[in-house]
Parts: structure tokens; C-alpha cells; sequence
């Protein structure tokens, strides 16, 4: 007869679901010894622990986990989608507005795309929604430089081979010319690094402006660039499930109380409604100034 799993769960889970940080990170600070449960000193994550237990990060208590959260940002270009950039470059987590408790980003944007970013303070939405076995597809506007006809995406819509990389079949739709440039509008499921750039340069296109405008049922609508919005947790229950999301015991923490050890929580948003559906993109954003790269 096999062994039963130890009750509770894996500690980096729990310190991921506190806020302290993703369950990498706070896999790397077990290993360094910033770690104790119930007074010891832990040097593995393979550790299950309970609400019994007593977990102190850097000698502090961990405070009790938030309620999962979700927010859309929409990520202006020039920013570097990561906690720290070696080459200190301003990131997304440097110009988040001020109140918001630590979040971590839903996939990333590179530096000179822009749109949006999903954020969240929940190491297992996070996990999730990255997954490619969600199936949830991710619309771009590109902008390409020349004059490209219907055909000349046919290699996108049947699925690229890049070296020996396999792409995936994209949605592909030609907008409109405007001057020595086109707009067209992309839809994808896998996510992989410069994808949509990539897969243009195969054909001989060169994107010179890409903005994400939806993920999954999430879409950036009006948001302005810089922006965030919060979602409401029905909308997550919608989306995500009552298993990832469930609803708020009687007497729980909420937002705008103070949680223990930290800030108070921002209260959501105004209007925080998520648009979900494959409603067809607006009119192509209008040319704006010069940015930073």
C-alpha cells in the first residue's frame, strides 16, 4: 500500500499565496535560509505545512494570504516586464500606481510591445493562465512595414517551422494600409517568445508597433496606457472557476482592510468590468510620439 501525502500544502505554495513571492522565488529562499517553521530553520520546500504551523519569513510572521486578485495593465512600450532588468532598464513594477500589493505579471510583453498585461497576487491564477493546455487565445494589432497582400500570411495560417521550432496555425487578418505601413490583426495560442515578430520576419514583414488587446476573455477596451484596472472576483469566479477563486467566508478579509504586516489593500477599481467574447477590435491606434527603447 502506497504512503499518504502529508496533510497540508507545500510550503512555496503557501508563501506564493501570502504574497511573499512566486513559488520559485520562494523556493530560492528556502534554499538561502530565510525560511523558519514553528522555530526551525528549513533548507528544502519539500516541506508540507498546515494552518497550525507558525512560518516566518526573514523573522517575520507570514501574513495571512489575500483573497486571489487579477488586474489589467496596460503595459506602455518601453518597459521590461520583470521584477529587476541587469541592464537597468525601467520595468512594469516600477510604474505600477502607488497601493497595490506585490503582484506578479501573466505571461510578459517585451520591451517595445505594449498593451495588455494581466497582473495578479496569486502564484497558482498565475501558473494557470500561463499553462498552453488553457487554450486561450492572445489577439495582437501588428503593425508591418510595405504593402503585404491576403496570401502572403498563408505560412502563418498553416503553421510555421522555424528552425526547429514548430508554430502553431495563427489567426491572421489583414486591416487596412496606411501609408508605407499595414495593420493586421493576429490571434495565437501559444505565447512563445517574440512570437508574432518572428513568425512577420519569416514571411519578409517587419513589425515596427505591436499591441496585445485581448487574453483569453480579458480585453484592454479603453484602457489607457499605464492604467490598471481590477477585475471583480464574480468575473474571476466566471472565468476561472469557484476552485480557483472561491468565494469570500463571512467575516473575511476584503479589500481596503489592512492586512497584517502590510499596506491596506486598494479597494477595486471603478467600472472594473472585464469584457469577455470575441468582439472584433476598433479602429487602428493613431501613430503616437517617440519612445524610449
Amino acid at each position: 500500500m502506497s504512503t499518504p501525502p502529508p496533510p497540508g500544502e507545500r510550503i512555496a505554495k503557501v508563501l506564493s499565496r501570502a504574497g511573499v513571492a512566486s513559488r520559485r522565488e520562494a523556493e530560492r529562499m528556502i534554499e538561502a535560509g530565510r525560511v523558519q517553521v514553528n522555530g526551525q530553520r528549513i533548507g528544502s520546500p519539500a516541506l508540507n505545512v498546515t494552518g497550525a504551523d507558525r512560518i516566518t519569513v526573514d523573522g517575520k510572521p507570514l501574513a495571512p494570504p489575500d483573497p486571489p486578485r487579477l488586474w489589467l495593465y496596460h503595459k506602455p512600450a518601453g518597459l521590461v516586464t520583470s521584477a529587476q532588468d541587469e541592464k537597468g532598464r525601467p520595468t512594469v513594477f516600477d510604474n505600477l500606481p502607488e497601493g497595490l500589493p506585490r503582484v506578479m505579471s501573466i505571461g510578459r510583453l517585451d520591451l517595445t510591445s505594449e498593451g495588455l498585461l494581466l497582473l495578479t497576487n496569486d502564484g497558482a491564477i498565475k501558473r494557470r493562465l500561463e499553462l498552453p493546455s488553457t487554450g486561450w487565445v492572445r489577439k495582437y494589432r501588428a503593425r508591418v512595414n510595405g504593402r503585404p497582400q491576403d496570401a502572403d500570411f498563408a505560412p502563418l495560417r498553416a503553421g510555421l517551422v522555424i528552425g526547429d521550432e514548430k508554430f502553431q496555425p495563427m489567426q491572421v487578418t489583414l486591416e487596412r494600409q496606411q501609408g508605407a505601413n499595414a495593420w493586421v490583426t493576429v490571434a495565437l495560442r501559444e505565447g512563445r517568445n517574440r512570437e508574432v515578430r518572428r513568425a512577420m520576419e519569416a514571411v519578409g514583414l517587419v513589425v515596427n508597433r505591436l499591441i496585445r488587446i485581448s487574453y483569453g476573455p480579458f480585453q484592454l477596451g479603453d484602457l489607457g496606457p499605464g492604467a490598471v484596472r481590477e477585475l471583480p472576483r464574480r468575473v474571476l469566479r466566471d472565468q476561472l472557476g469557484e476552485d480557483a477563486v472561491p468565494r469570500a467566508e463571512p467575516g473575511g478579509q476584503r479589500a481596503g482592510t489592512k492586512r497584517p504586516g502590510g499596506p491596506p489593500n486598494p479597494p477595486p477599481g471603478k467600472g472594473g468590468k472585464a469584457r469577455a467574447g470575441g468582439t472584433a477590435p476598433g479602429p487602428a491606434p493613431a501613430p503616437r510620439g517617440k519612445r524610449r527603447t
